[in-house]
């Protein structure tokens, strides 16, 4: 899928880390319910194999009980960046996720519009809106009737 905005050198992000306030409501989002960017981002990494509910319930939990849930939410990077050939590292990715958590989930859900997704919608969502204007076939009749 090709990347919005301006070209960018094969591997590079489609933005930089600090640049959290050139999305005002997703860093707003990030900032005050993190959990919910997290989910949003999972789910469509996950190719809708996890909720964006039971993502981000599990990155709530993560961080209430243990303050850990930045461990989660890197796992995710991480698998983000290898999709999609991003340069970094796993070490890269959790360090930037302890220090600046917030920078990092915006980032990674920038990258994700930028490739095309309207993240809010998830990945069912985005799915049915690739395939929207397709026409869709008769239906199969499975034989004829019979006594």
């Amino acid at each position: 899928m090709e990347v919005k905005g301006k070209p960018q050198a094969e591997g590079e992000w489609s933005t930089g880390f600090c640049d959290s306030c050139s999305d005002c409501s997703n860093c707003c989002m990030t900032c005050w319910c993190p959990c919910v960017t997290v989910g949003r981002i999972a789910e469509i990494v996950d190719k809708g194999s996890t909720s964006c509910c039971a993502a981000g319930a599990l990155y709530m939990l993560l961080t209430w009980f243990t303050g850990c849930g930045f461990i989660y939410s890197c796992h995710y990077r991480t698998k983000m960046r290898k999709q999609y050939n991003l340069k970094g590292s796993e070490c890269g990715d959790c360090f930037k996720h302890f220090c600046c958590e917030r920078c990092a989930l915006t980032q990674a859900y920038r990258e994700l519009t930028n490739r095309g997704f309207d993240v809010p919608l998830g990945w069912q969502g985005n799915a049915e809106r690739q395939n929207v204007g397709v026409a869709m076939g008769a239906p199969v009749v499975q034989g004829g009737m019979m006594r």
